[in-house]
């Protein structure tokens, strides 16, 4: 059978040389970080510890995984790790491939609500330092806003409201979103929305200890108000990916994209296009707001790593406050895990970031515990919610499918 490209990458780069003892190696999915770290973060540590020498050595994203695995296989990963949250990086650390990081002086600087992501189910274990969250919810056209007399909305009333709006002008698209590649349909829309429905983390921890299911109300409203959202779609969104959605909101013809603070820095490359964020619109005036401020990119000990003591050196530089304010203000849209107070300029970064003072944190629904098994609930997710958005899946018989996928191998925690 002949090996897919992610496959032969994966070979290729399991039997590339180690990195030489003296030298510090970063693994990393975060390819557009290149020139960050290389101009701003790596020079910045650097200087303070001129003895050691880091390079920035990162993989195309979806093959990040693959790849990783194969390398530390093979025992030619480099020393610092790069890690998802959760589970990728859990049967990492299960499998003795990332070492054991509690007694770091770094983890101090960092709430135990940014450590979970990192740790065992027991929390009894941390293996990877927190570096930064991304926050979800809207861009708006500010122009496009300004010539209809448009507000942020606040409800899903106005939210609504400035929809139908912005539709019958008939000259632009009211939402920038496709379903072709249909993990923004799970990892923005309906993980981004859904916390002011199922109460944040009320929610997810119910579904965990198996004290509520996805057919329950907080659960379908979801689908529900998903499925309204499809006549706001461009023409053809069926057909339309995540690149089409970025460059249709980019241009000036779409009015709203959601989206995540990662997409900061892509639309602040339009000259011409100036935009601003409002979070999710919660469902009813004074009702409390619930905020998807996912726990995203955490760094971790390759534990074959030949350089084990300037490995942790640079962790712990990563928990200091000269980071977090070098990547949350040069990583735009990616925010610091720490408790270190960090002055944010970028105003769009300000304005998300601000949005943590007003409602209660949570993260994204499955990303803890309820994608293990099989059938995958991430990947039933991708599926449901895009067929719910392309009217080819009622509400209800999203739950269903969701709620029998997951009873199939899920053991509540109680």
């Amino acid at each position: 059978m002949k090996p897919t490209r992610t496959a032969l990458a994966a070979m290729m780069l399991a039997t590339s040389l180690p990195a030489l003892a003296g030298t510090l190696t970063i693994e990393s999915w975060r390819t557009d970080d290149k020139a960050l770290w290389d101009e701003v973060l790596l020079p910045a540590f650097t200087k303070a510890h001129p003895g050691i020498t880091v390079k920035f050595a990162p993989t195309a994203p979806p093959e990040y995984n693959s790849v990783l695995t194969a390398r530390l296989a093979a025992g030619s990963a480099g020393d610092l790790v790069t890690c998802r949250p959760f589970d990728v990086s859990l049967d990492l650390f299960k499998k003795g491939r990332l070492d054991k990081l509690d007694g770091e002086p770094g983890l101090a600087n960092f709430p135990d609500s940014a450590k979970v992501a990192w740790q065992t189910d027991d929390g009894k274990a941390t293996y990877c330092m927190p570096m930064a969250s991304v926050i979800h919810g809207f861009f708006y056209n500010k122009k496009i806003f300004a010539e209809l007399n448009l507000k942020p909305p606040t409800t899903e009333a106005e939210f609504f409201a400035a929809l139908d709006k912005i539709k019958a002008t008939g000259k632009i698209a009211p939402l920038a979103l496709g379903t072709a590649d249909q993990w923004e349909t799970n990892q923005i829309v309906f993980t981004g929305i859904g916390p002011n429905y199922w109460k944040g983390e009320d929610g997810r921890r119910g579904l965990i200890e198996g004290k509520k299911k996805f057919t329950d109300p907080e659960f379908v409203d979801v689908w529900a108000t998903m499925a309204r959202w499809s006549n706001y779609l461009p023409k053809g969104y069926q057909a339309q990916t995540y690149s089409d959605s970025q460059n249709l909101f980019a241009s000036g013809r779409a009015a709203i994209v959601p989206t995540g603070s990662w997409d900061i820095a892509f639309y602040q490359k339009e000259p011409s296009l100036e935009f601003a964020a409002f979070p999710p619109p919660v469902r009813k005036a004074g009702d409390g707001c619930y905020l998807s401020d996912h726990t995203d990119i955490g760094m971790g000990i390759n534990s074959a790593s030949k350089n084990k003591a300037d490995a942790k050196v640079f962790l712990n530089w990563l928990a200091s406050k000269e980071f977090a304010e070098l990547y949350t203000n040069k990583a735009t849209g990616f925010f610091t895990l720490s408790k270190h107070a960090v002055e944010v300029k970028d105003p769009v970064a300000k304005q998300m970031i601000g949005w943590r003072a007003q409602c209660k944190s949570t993260i994204r629904l499955n990303a803890q515990i309820l994608s293990r098994g099989e059938p995958s609930m991430e990947n039933e997710l991708w599926t449901v919610d895009s067929q719910v958005l392309n009217g080819k899946m009622a509400p209800k018989d999203a739950a269903q499918r969701i709620q029998a996928g997951f009873a199939k191998w899920y053991s509540p925690v109680r």
